[in-house]
């Protein structure tokens, strides 16, 4: 999706609504109004279709059975819900994705839906990191602090988190409103892009060393725990060898 936002709006490579703040100096209104051509096109969508249908219905059926089978609401079924959720609302921004790499001038769905679609793919995108860091916490504490785990990691305590990282996502993402909107070029044509005002204020630069922490600070989170998982794992299944050989020269010598 992040690809198809960039591509759309005739810019560089990027993500969501860096995708829509181009290099192009001055500002300057380019000839054609798409990048590819219609065959280009066509394959691109050909392409998409199926696998928006399917991903809509794979995250339709995981919210479904979640929900549907109390047995299967524990913690971790709780954090692949809410990402399901996060998935089907960047899939429904897929077909407007679509329809600003057919033709992104002018922008004829206002500068509301600009905005607000902008916001959702970037909301999602921090959400669906959030999760992922708080379920590898999650794991690290169930590994090497099973009984801990079980005091601290509830339904309702999870429920809570949940609710409080999209929080944290809708701000993190609150910023994307004042960075991009519709801007208007001689000749009438408009474009959903990022504003004058997001580069000559500095907005921009902030929420792009935002959008690159959001990434790396949960890989070097990520990382460390894993390898911390794995270290535990290894020790365990070492005392495990152990106590065995133990138990097997004890009965050897009884015999």
């Amino acid at each position: 999706m992040d690809v198809l936002e960039a591509s759309g709006s005739g810019s560089g490579s990027g993500s969501g609504w860096c995708g829509s703040c181009g290099n192009r100096s001055d500002w300057e209104e380019p000839e054609d109004q798409t990048l590819f051509t219609d065959t280009e096109l066509a394959v691109l969508t050909t392409l998409c279709v199926p696998l928006l249908l399917l991903g809509l219905l794979g995250n339709a059926l995981t919210i479904l059975v979640v929900w549907r089978r109390p047995q299967m609401r524990s913690t971790t079924y709780l954090y692949l819900s809410s990402m399901a959720i996060s998935d089907i609302l960047i899939l429904l921004l897929m077909p407007l994705d679509l329809y600003k790499l057919w033709r992104f001038r002018p922008w004829l769905l206002g500068d509301a839906v600009c905005k607000l679609s902008m916001f959702v793919g970037e909301c999602c995108t921090f959400s669906s990191i959030l999760h992922m860091t708080a379920l590898g916490a999650e794991r690290y504490l169930a590994v090497c602090f099973p009984l801990r785990a079980r005091l601290l990691v509830t339904r309702g305590r999870v429920r809570a988190l949940i609710a409080g990282l999209w929080g944290v996502a809708m701000l993190s993402a609150g910023p994307v409103f004042a960075l991009v909107g519709v801007e208007q070029f001689e000749g009438g044509a408009s474009e959903c892009r990022c504003t004058q005002y997001a580069h000559t204020s500095g907005l921009l630069k902030a929420m792009l060393w935002l959008s690159n922490l959001y990434f790396i600070c949960p890989l070097t989170i990520l990382s460390l725990l894993y390898g911390l998982i794995a270290r535990r794992l290894h020790l365990r299944a070492h005392t495990h060898r152990d106590k065995t050989h133990r138990q097997t020269l004890r009965m050897m010598g009884e015999d």
